[in-house]
């Protein structure tokens, strides 16, 4: 009797506590399918996304779990843009200004010739207006958009021959995308779009005159040096070549509030790893290139001072024509404007202090 009564007491002590006890219910594992726009030689980028992959997994517990879908030639950025907005892809990691042939506006989310540098473009996002200004325009496309990497202020390119002054652009055969190619185009040049793939050959061949990559890092990796020896910087076009996180905007409203938290966390994380990346290899990847023989060459002043007003032309022609650039654009260039004030001074003259001191 004595056993029998423990036991009911227990099994009776088990009953309540099972009832009393919050119901944990399992939470649903939701999958997205994330694409990167850029080669997977490009390893600082796409390291970074598969740092937002992996991060967003752990962070969820594994309610979140984003499948990186493979990549082939990054030709197919338009293509992957229209999967995106067609929902076939949950996710996509890309360069804004490869879509300025939609709307000018994507590069005010990348890179503007004589633009903001990366920092500068980070606070106008964060800090500004300009996430929420991006926000508006890019809701017309189905997409909700994050910082997601920038790899600074990238170099000028590979030349076959010296660039002394402006008139040296004429016919000049160069390959080159968003608004740059414009400017470019305005001033005599000859605006080019090959695929990665190609480059080398065509300006070995000598089917191209030039070429503009990205910065000593992937421009080694990619063998440039090997058949153009003139290195020129900077490159004006991207002071600060950003990367967004675009997500579907569908997608992007079925997430719960916390899984929303933790898809802004895991983009900032690699936000800011993907330009250090470039800060730690560039620098060891431009020694290499000076030592193989390369020559590295600062745009002479003219050449600057003709790109500079071509570019302004671009963008006062922009507002004239473009709503939505006339809107953002008149915002990204009052932060530009205060921003200069402040980074000549105490930023700027640090810099160029330390930079000519013997360390």
């Amino acid at each position: 009797m004595r056993r029998r009564g423990v036991l009911g007491q227990a099994g009776l002590a088990g009953i309540l506590a099972s009832c009393s006890a919050p119901a944990v219910l399992a939470q649903p594992v939701i999958r997205w399918r994330l694409a990167s726009a850029c080669h997977p030689s490009l390893d600082a980028v796409y390291g970074g996304t598969e740092q937002f992959a992996r991060q967003l997994g752990l962070l969820s517990g594994g309610r979140l779990q984003v499948t990186l879908l493979p990549t082939e030639e990054p030709v197919a950025s338009l293509p992957l843009l229209e999967a995106l907005q067609a929902g076939e892809i949950d996710a996509l990691h890309a360069v804004p200004s490869h879509f300025v042939a939609i709307d000018e506006c994507f590069a005010l989310d990348s890179a503007v010739p004589f633009g903001l540098n990366s920092r500068q473009m980070s606070t106008w996002q964060l800090e500004g207006n300009g996430l929420k200004l991006l926000r508006d325009f890019y809701a017309q496309h189905q997409i909700v958009n994050f910082p997601m990497g920038n790899s600074g202020a990238q170099m000028g390119g590979w030349f076959r021959r010296e660039l002394d002054s402006p008139a040296d652009l004429a016919d000049l055969r160069m390959q080159m995308g968003g608004l740059g190619a414009r400017v470019l185009q305005s001033l005599g040049a000859v605006p080019q779009q090959l695929p990665m793939g190609e480059l080398v050959g065509a300006l070995e061949r000598g089917q191209l005159d030039a070429v503009e990559w990205v910065g000593p890092h992937d421009d080694r990796k990619l063998g440039l040096g090997r058949v153009a020896r003139y290195y020129y910087y900077p490159g004006w076009w991207e002071g600060s070549a950003q990367l967004s996180l675009y997500c579907n905007a569908k997608a992007w409203r079925a997430l719960p509030p916390d899984l929303k938290a933790m898809v802004e966390m895991a983009a900032q994380s690699v936000h800011a790893a993907i330009q250090a990346r470039y800060d730690v290899l560039n620098p060891v990847a431009l020694k290499q290139l000076v030592a193989s023989g390369v020559r590295v060459k600062t745009f002479s002043k003219p050449v600057l001072d003709a790109a500079f007003k071509a570019s302004n032309a671009l963008c006062a022609d922009l507002s004239r024509r473009n709503p939505a650039w006339r809107r953002i654009y008149a915002d990204y260039s009052a932060f530009r404007r205060e921003q200069n004030l402040w980074h000549r001074l105490a930023e700027a003259s640090f810099d160029r202090y330390l930079q000519s001191a013997r360390l």
